[in-house]
């Protein structure tokens, strides 16, 4: 089964969210100058498995890109999906 989600990129709180069934998977950032620093993805467990992690890496991978970013993951499943991912 095939499910569909939006990636919603919350820049006040520096924040990319999933939303399902009331369960919240984030990825928190911090900016500094020039740089993106990549926090803390959390997903769920209810929302386990359905690559939400990677699509919120993504998402915040094609934003870094556009504002000309230089990324600093200091969370693991990011630097895990820029390895795995290194066009991206």
């Amino acid at each position: 089964m095939k499910t569909s989600y939006t990636v919603t990129h919350h820049e006040a709180q520096r924040r990319f969210e999933v939303v399902i069934d009331g369960h919240t998977a984030v990825l928190d950032y911090q900016l500094e100058a020039g740089k993106i620093i990549f926090t803390h993805t959390g997903v769920p467990a209810a929302l386990e498995g359905r690559g939400i992690g990677s699509a919120l890496a993504k998402e915040a991978l094609v934003f870094a890109r556009a504002k000309n970013l230089n990324v600093v993951a200091l969370c693991w499943f990011v630097e895990k999906y820029m390895q795995r991912h290194p066009n991206e």
